[in-house]
């Protein structure tokens, strides 16, 4: 089955551009396009498509209005939610953060090469948040702090912690004392070079070491493997 897909984006020819490339997807459907918010929340409202790629710089109201709309609107019984993806040039902390506030799932840089997007387009699709290597780091930080807004507002930032099979996978094959230490620093950002340096071991033996975290935590990055982590209390 296809991936029902929306387009909102208002600068031309980045619309033109991403048309072509889902429309040369054999398992995407693009659903409809628009290039401001107002239409672009009636389109998602009208057509309720599985992803919608949204970017957050548009000329009437921004995306993150879109979304926060979005969410407002979609009756509780829906029968489908759609995914947002966001697509944009911010990568300002205050930017990501009201993205994933707001309701958005996944968040994606304009730079970003198009077989990458698709990948986000087919993770956030599935239910998981993709998250920009770029801004990882933004999200990272967050996730240190406190869950507790000013004001004593719970933040509504939500990004997926472990699967209920990883869960278990974890519970039969938990992770050894080295692969914590290890986790550790790749939440810290190090290298693999900086983690065999710091641990004495080779690169080599860093690599393994990775791959059975990566295997373990049920994802294929670091940072989704920081992510999902830090999400699940395995680092602090």
């Amino acid at each position: 089955m296809s991936i029902r897909i929306a387009l909102i984006e208002d600068h031309n020819l980045t619309r033109m551009g991403l048309k072509v490339a889902f429309n040369e997807q054999s398992d995407i459907e693009l659903v409809g396009e628009a290039a401001g918010g107002e239409a672009g929340l009636s389109l998602l409202l009208s057509r309720q498509p599985d992803v919608a790629v949204v970017d957050i710089g548009l000329p009437d109201i921004d995306g993150i209005e879109v979304v926060r709309r979005l969410r407002e609107q979609t009756p509780a019984d829906a029968k489908t939610t759609t995914k947002i993806l966001m697509l944009t040039m911010h990568d300002s902390e205050d930017s990501v953060m009201a993205a994933f506030a707001a309701g958005a799932d996944s968040y994606c840089m304009k730079q970003t090469e198009l077989s990458e997007l698709m990948i986000a387009v087919r993770e956030t699709c599935e239910g998981n948040s993709w998250i920009d290597p770029a801004i990882a780091s933004i999200v990272l930080r967050q996730m240190r702090k406190s869950p507790v807004a000013a004001g004593g507002v719970e933040s509504t930032v939500e990004i997926n912690a472990l699967d209920p099979e990883y869960t278990q996978v974890l519970d039969n094959y938990p992770l050894t004392e080295r692969e914590l230490e290890i986790l550790e620093l790749i939440v810290g950002g190090c290298s693999n070079a900086e983690i065999a340096e710091r641990s004495y071991i080779t690169v080599g033996t860093v690599k393994t070491h990775v791959r059975n975290i990566l295997n373990k935590l049920g994802v294929d990055d670091r940072t989704k493997a920081a992510v999902r982590a830090l999400r699940a209390g395995l680092v602090n």
